[in-house]
């Protein structure tokens, strides 16, 4: 019933849209084909390390056994653990949101610390050595260590006064 009343023009606008979107998967399909095609022809003839860059044909065979090499056990697991840390830190954050929704004064304690740790790299909020003091050389380089007295925003406290 609908298809009666599209005109002609519009049939053929409706087609041409639907044979380039075709032509897009298509072609797609065929560069991601292809591109497996040559990195598992370059990992047969040695020109790649296979042992950096795997192969699609050893992905593959590992991918058909999860259950027997016990991958599927560490994948359960590790999505897991992933899922208790997202539900929990959710969770968290909403009751914190709560709790800084209803304090005015709790908030703008807490605006200030707040703000530096949104400010860090997420990777920065973990421990490593190199805050611990193994570092090889005593220079000022913390990558991605837990280390506030070298924030760029302690050094200038401008910021704290911005918005009072």
């Amino acid at each position: 019933m609908y298809e009666k009343n599209i005109s002609d023009d519009r049939k053929k606008y409706l087609r041409k849209i639907r044979t380039n979107k075709i032509l897009v998967i298509l072609t797609q399909l065929s560069i991601l084909i292809l591109f497996l095609v040559l990195w598992e022809v370059l990992a047969n003839k040695k020109i790649i390390d296979s042992f950096i860059t795997s192969q699609p044909s050893r992905i593959l065979d590992t991918f058909l056994n999860l259950s027997s090499n016990g991958l599927l056990k560490h994948l359960g697991v590790t999505l897991t653990e992933t899922l208790i840390g997202f539900v929990s830190g959710v969770i968290l954050g909403v009751l914190i949101a709560i709790l800084l929704w209803w304090s005015k004064f709790l908030a703008k304690v807490s605006e200030p610390f707040l703000v530096i740790l949104n400010s860090l790299p997420k990777v920065a909020l973990r421990t490593s050595y190199y805050c611990l003091g193994r570092s090889r050389n005593g220079s000022y380089y913390y990558y991605g260590s837990c280390n506030f007295a070298y924030c760029n925003h302690t050094r200038n406290f401008k910021w704290l006064f911005k918005y009072r």
